[in-house]
């Protein structure tokens, strides 16, 4: 490999664990109420475990509820007994059509508990970029082993890819700053 495709992997695999991250964000709760709480609700609908976003309409229609409209309203049962299991803390109200979940507002203790869960899910990203670090480092030295880099070409590959690091990381950590700050401010 060239150090053009070692980088272009690393950075394709930090990009994924950035998207990961954000994709993780969207469950954390804030004071506000927001779809991302529950879309990845899994469903048992017919035997196999679906993702609530499958199965129904979510929207905000005031800012401290939910509202899931499923599109088979036979599965209104179903998708309470899910919110239910899935520990969001939120309590679902039915009319048979629909579920509305009432959002209410943070305490200051269960503000800290959230952004300790933020502050671990930017670590857990910080770690997953580092070890992809270590994996682009080890085939830049494998390259230079095998004889298909040279010893300058191996340190500018790490250097490009150390480069990479620490940008992927400061979006972590932007990330992470942004949705604390969202927590602590609603």
């Amino acid at each position: 490999m060239s150090i053009e495709e070692i980088a272009l992997e690393a950075e394709d695999r930090m990009e994924k664990s950035v998207a990961l991250l954000v994709d993780q964000f969207r469950g954390v709760r804030t004071g506000r109420a927001n779809v991302g709480l529950v879309e990845s609700v899994r469903v048992d609908y017919y035997g196999s475990s679906t993702p609530l976003k499958q199965l129904a309409n979510l929207s905000t229609p005031e800012p401290q509820q939910i509202l899931i409209r499923p599109f088979d309203p036979s599965v209104v049962g179903d998708i309470v007994k899910a919110i239910q299991a899935s520990n969001l803390g939120l309590t679902p109200n039915s009319d048979g059509k629909a579920v509305r979940l009432n959002v209410p507002p943070l305490s200051l203790e269960q503000r800290k508990k959230l952004v300790s869960r933020v502050k671990d899910l930017a670590e857990e990203a910080r770690i997953s970029i580092r070890n992809i670090r270590r994996d682009a480092n080890k085939q830049a030295d494998q390259e230079q082993t095998d004889k298909l880099l040279t010893e300058d070409e191996a340190a500018t590959c790490k250097e490009e890819i150390q480069g990479l690091t620490k940008k992927f990381e400061g979006k972590v950590n932007d990330l992470a700053e942004k949705k604390s700050d969202e927590i602590l401010e609603s």
